[in-house]
This record gives structure tokens, sequence and C-alpha cells, in this order.
């Protein structure tokens, strides 16, 4: 800023020259000058000091003003715990947590710690050795003295720890102990629907924090959902019911235990949405435990292996009702239709016989009943190998299932390479394709519900595929129909449960050996089921892998004997949790006048 006094000369002409001729002193003109300059940079320089003055009482009543603002947001807030913070925040992602169709817990996390050691604050390694193997008796004290005294200068001890070992390792008072924050993942429920579940573990992770990464089953596949932070707070709904899983579970393996079978799964699916109420196989694993997977033998073997959608067999007669439905579909015969079973059918080398003489002739739906191979390998003649193959392929009997389970996308049905006419005589009764029990409770689904393949899910509400036609509703009423008869007439007697009408089929298959041939005395037994029989809204298959029935003078292994007992005890437990009513038949009144009250 310029002030116009600050520019006056100090000894102007047209004051000093007048001044002259009058005799006055002109220093005196020059001293008033002078003073009023020094007058003129005073004024100035107490405007610019008012002027930041103002701008500094602006800003300190802005910065009052958002102090007070907070402090009166904070007081009408409710209190929270403050939480510390470290560098480690970065990879720490909450995991949504899993539940059942009802809302009941499977998956959830659990806050711990983990315990790691900084050698070069250890005041005491041996003592501290000796104290960490006594708590934690897996460790070996001569191993961590060497480690301890070595030139590691940070080492892991436990990833995980309990509360209580936590205050035991605490109680030792060694400061070169420390420990860090974690979340570990909890299937509170231990074994039940471990294979559904699969497992998590940690992933990136450091001192102060660790991620959980699913390994296996639906933790694996919706892993990404699972790790992401906007969706923590929504669990993943399953179409699982905690309850039936567990009947299920539990009768499958007390059947498993009393028929000495190797393993067993079975798998109850919503006909009409797809939606798996249950899916277990056994052995199984608690997931809080998981077991390391096999580095030798079969992978079988392994309480690992999910038998019903992994395990790949030969499902037997149970896949005689699809060649009938088929024939039906086609034209080519009806329930009525008599079959010529009189055998054996001599293909070169190879003979197809009955596992009982059931006579010259047999209608179709006795050929269900009784369970002639001869007379469905004869309705197979009719169809042919290239129309079998592809109805099977709209079955979705050729190509893995889909299914949100990442184990499912191994298993792959296993087709003849040639599929020949003989081939499809025997594909016709279960024998020269394999595929998962999975596949079958599939294809029977599509017979229970009138004649659509859905596809099967473990989400809740299922998964939004639209439902797919592979037999008309009538040749699909009539499979029904013929496979209750299997249940009250058949191969399948065993599987009648009062109060609920069953309807299925059987299916013995021998076991391939891994020289390719089949095993003497070791099948596989399976039976399929709908229920209930007049009004289908569920399909149950149980899968039993080496049974034997010993309660009689000589070993029983055929499903009849094996999986149907099963199967009933299962629909005999879980009808009335899913809230399926029985028909109870009405008693005869006797003596008893019945009255209205009109």
């Amino acid at each position: 800023m310029t002030y116009p006094s600050l520019r006056t000369p100090l000894r102007p002409l047209s004051r000093i020259l007048p001044a002259r001729e009058r005799g006055e002193n002109t220093d005196v003109i020059e001293r008033e000058n002078i003073r009023a300059r020094h007058e003129a940079e005073k004024e100035a320089v107490r405007q610019r000091a008012q002027g930041r003055l103002l701008v500094l009482g602006i800003v300190f009543i802005c910065l009052y003003s958002v102090i007070a603002i907070r402090v009166g947001t904070l007081s009408s807030s409710e209190p929270v715990e403050p939480r510390a913070q470290n560098a480690g925040a970065s990879i720490i992602a909450q995991r949504a947590d899993i539940v059942d169709r009802k809302g009941r817990i499977l998956a959830t996390n659990l806050e711990t710690h983990s315990l790691y050691v900084e050698t070069a604050h250890l005041i005491d390694p041996q003592q501290t050795a000796q104290e960490l193997a006594i708590i934690f008796p897996d460790l070996k004290s001569e191993k961590l003295v060497k480690d301890f005294t070595g030139d590691r200068k940070f080492l892991w001890i436990k990833k995980k720890i309990s509360p209580e070992q936590m205050q035991a390792v605490y109680d030792i008072g060694d400061p070169g102990l420390r420990f860090g924050p974690r979340e570990m993942r909890l299937y509170p429920n231990g074994k039940l629907a471990a294979h559904v579940l699969g497992g998590a573990s940690f992933g990136k992770e450091g001192v102060q924090a660790a991620e959980l990464v699913g390994v296996a089953g639906v933790e694996k596949t919706f892993d990404t959902r699972l790790r992401d932070p906007k969706m923590s707070g929504q669990p993943l709904e399953l179409s699982l019911d905690l309850s039936v899983q567990s009947a299920v579970e539990q009768v499958l393996y007390g059947g498993m235990k009393l028929l000495s079978a190797r393993g067993a799964a079975a798998i109850l699916i919503d006909v009409h949405t797809g939606e798996v109420v249950s899916i277990a196989s056994l052995p199984d694993f608690d997931p809080n435990h998981r077991p390391r997977p096999p580095v030798q033998g079969q992978a079988a073997d392994s309480p690992l292996f999910n038998r019903a959608v992994q395990g790949v067999y030969e499902l037997g007669s149970t896949f005689k009702i699809f060649a009938v439905a088929q024939a039906m579909d086609m034209g080519l015969l009806n329930p009525t239709t008599v079959m010529n079973t009189q055998g054996p059918i001599r293909w070169g080398k190879f003979k197809i016989r009955d596992y009982h003489d059931y006579g010259a002739k047999l209608p179709v739906w006795e050929v269900i009943t009784k369970s002639s191979n001869i007379g469905t390998a004869r309705i197979a003649q009719m169809i042919g190998a290239e129309e079998q193959q592809k109805f099977l392929t709209n079955l979705g009997m050729t190509d893995p299932i889909k299914f949100e389970m990442i184990e499912a996308s191994g298993g792959k049905p296993l087709l003849p390479k040639k599929w020949s006419e003989l081939s499809a005589m025997t594909i016709s009764y279960g024998h020269g394709l394999s595929a998962t029990p999975m596949h079958l409770a599939v294809g029977y689904a599509a017979i229970a519900n009138g004649g659509l393949r859905i596809q099967p899910s473990l989400l809740k509400g299922g998964a939004g595929a639209e439902p797919v036609r592979v037999m008309s509703a009538a040749s699909a009423a009539n499979s029904v129909k013929m496979l209750r008869g299997v249940v009250t007439d058949g191969t399948a007697s065993m599987g009648e449960v009062t109060g609920y009408a069953v309807a299925g089929k059987t299916g013995t298959a021998d076991k391939p050996s891994a020289q390719g041939r089949y095993e003497k005395d070791k099948v596989i037994a399976t039976f399929a089921s709908i229920f209930p029989a007049h009004d289908p809204k569920y399909v149950l298959v149980v899968t039993l892998d080496e049974p034997e029935d010993t309660a009689g003078s000589e070993a029983r292994r055929t499903a009849g004997w094996t999986a149907v007992p099963v199967a009933a005890e299962i629909i005999r437990r879980i009808a009335p949790l899913m809230g399926l009513r029985p028909e109870i038949e009405a008693g005869d009144l006797g003596d008893i006048t019945q009255v209205s009250w009109d």
C-alpha cells in the first residue's frame, strides 16, 4: 500500500522559496514534513495489524465452532470402547457367517490369539522351552531350545491358541513370548455338514493380523463373497436344514457301522426348487481340525473325499426307470406292454442274465418291480444307442453336475469309449456308465416333478436356473407309479414307511477293481427314493460302499437288504422334521355312532 504523504518532498520549493524571501527558518518546514510522514507510517502499520487480528479472530471462531459441534455429537452418541490400531489392520477382513435355511449358525468367527517368540528378548530360553512343552504337548522342548538359541530372531509357536493356553503362557512371564490378535473360523456343530462347509485356513498373515480363506466346500466356492467387507454383516444362507442334516448323518452312520460298509452317502433334494436340504458323506471329519490331504493311496480312502459329489460309481438297477421313461416318452410302450424276458441274451462272448428267473414274459411295470435286466436291455434295443445317449445327456448324466461345491467339478461321469448297442443294453440297467449319487438324485427329481431337470443348489431358494423339460408329465407320472410298486410289491419292500408313501428303485452294482475287473463279493448298493409318492416333494438317494448284512445265515449285500432299510429309517426320522404330515388310515369305528353337530 502507498500513501500520498510518503510521496511529499521534505523541502518543497513551493514553500521554501517564499519562506526565504520572508526571512523565515526553512528547517521548520522540513521538520513538519518529517513528522507528517512518521504519522502516516504509524497509521499504515496500525491498519495492517488490525487486519491480521481480524483474520486470526475469524480462524479461532471457526476452530472453536468445529470443536463445539464435535463435542456435542460425541456427547449425544452411545459410548463405544476404543480399539487399538496396528500396522496389520490392513489385512484384517471379517469373514461372513454361514447359516442354514432357518438362520442357525454353521460357521462363524472367533477372536483368539497367536503365539510367537522374539528370541532376543528371551530371559531363560531353556526354562521357557520346558514350560511351553508342558502347555503344548505336541512341541518338543529340545527343539524349542535349539530354535531359541539359534540365529532366528522370530519364531512362530502357534498360529492360534485358546484363552486357557494364552493365560498359561502369560504366567510363564518371559518377555520374549508375544501374542498377536487373530480371528479363527469356528464350526460350532463339529463334524455336522463337514463336507459341505469344507473349511478355512489362514491366508495372508502378519504378526498382528491374518486373513481367513476358504480351502474346500462352500467356504472355497463362495470365498470372494464371504471375504467381501460389504457383505460381512450378511450371512450366507444355505438350503441345508440343520435338524434334518443331523438326523440323516446319525442314521447313515448307524447303518454304515451296522452293515460294515466302507463308506456311505446320502442326498435329500427338493424336486421342485433343487434345494439340497441335506447332503452327507461318510467317513467325515471335523472342519475345526481339518486333516491333511493324503499323499498316497486312493482318494476315496480319505475322510476328505466327498462320496456324494466326487464318488463316481456304477449305480446299477436304479437306471432302469430311465430306460422305461424314455421308451414311454417315445411312444414305444406303456406300463402294460409285455416284454420278452427269456434269457440269457447273448452278445458275442457276453451274456445278459437276470438275478432270478422271472419267466418268459413280463409287463413293463413288472420289469421295473422285479428288476429284470433282460427286459430292460430289450427296451434299450428298442430305443437305440444314439437316442439313449441323447436322453441321458439331456438328463445331465454325461457331464459334471453344476453345484456350489468346488469338489463337484471332479465328479465327471465315466462313459463308454464307443456307445454301441451292447453299451446301450448294459447302461439301461446301470452298468457301463458311472456317475455320482448327485447325478442320480437330479435324474430322479426330474421323474418326481413331472419331467423337468432342475439344477441342484446349496443356496436357500435354489440356484435360480430355468428348469429344462426332459420327458412328458405323463411319462414321469407313470414312472412314479411303477417306482411305487417297487416298494409295495418289489425289491424295496423294506422301504415302506408307515404314513408316508415311498416310491423308489434299488440298485446293486459290482465294484470294479484297479485291474479293470469286478471285485468278488464287493458291491455299491443304492436306493433312490421319492416321497410322498402321491405328491412328490423330495428325492432321497442313499449309497453304501461294500455293505454286508450278516444277520441271517448267509451274507446279503443287495440294496434291498442294505440301502433300503437305511433310507426308510431316514425318511421315518426326517419327514416330520420337514412338516410332512403322515397319512393315517381311518380305523373301524365298530359300534360307535357318529353324531352330527349341525
